[in-house]
């Protein structure tokens, strides 16, 4: 029987398709029906406007090629950085953060570990504060006030994915923010991450 397989290209083709549609299925379906995939874990709140600027910023500047944000459910893991990462915590995350390698430590847990002052001293001179490290430095986002004009707009197009922000959210999007640079933002999103589950443990 295998060998009549291996040698009818088109049926084979056929059984492949059926076998990966029916695998896919099984592992897809089953998380789609279970609540604590689409539903945010209690306290859950949208990032304020400075957090979410702080956001795209850290994608911006590619913070994802060496910094993951996703805890996976090891020992050895939850031993170095924490509770493992949850998908209700990650419900309002649009697109998700979680990176693939670490050159860098995971920062699924960071928020409030440093101050922002050593943030602050982080950004402009990596190795002052870790030495050996081979992060750049980021000197410019000092320099950089963020884009107000953009504030509410990014909350608009998060709402009609299901962030739920309101019209008030929306109107005072850059309330107050006027004199933020783009390294204010980056820490104020680096200083939430991971604090609710922190709370919960």
């Amino acid at each position: 029987m295998n060998e009549f397989i291996e040698r009818n290209i088109g049926l084979m083709i056929v059984l492949i398709i059926v076998a990966v549609s029916f695998g896919g299925a099984v592992e897809i379906i089953p998380l789609m029906s279970q609540s604590t995939v689409n539903e945010p874990i209690e306290g859950l709140k949208p990032l304020k406007p400075l957090e979410l600027e702080g956001r795209d910023i850290y994608i911006r500047e590619g913070c994802t090629v060496c910094h993951s944000q996703m805890i996976r459910p090891l020992r050895s893991e939850v031993e170095r950085y924490g509770h493992y990462t949850v998908a209700g915590e990650l419900v309002y995350d649009h697109p998700f953060v979680f990176g693939s390698k670490r050159t860098g430590p995971d920062l699924a847990r960071v928020g409030g570990l440093y101050s922002d002052d050593w943030h602050r001293v982080h950004l402009l001179d990596p190795r002052s504060v870790v030495p050996g490290s081979i992060m750049p430095a980021y000197p410019w986002l000092f320099d950089r006030k963020i884009d107000l004009q953009t504030l509410p707009k990014k909350l608009t197009a998060l709402r009609r994915v299901g962030v739920p922000y309101t019209d008030e959210d929306i109107a005072n999007a850059a309330a107050g923010l006027e004199e933020s640079t783009e390294a204010d933002a980056v820490i104020a999103y680096l200083q939430q991450l991971g604090t609710l589950i922190t709370e919960r443990r």
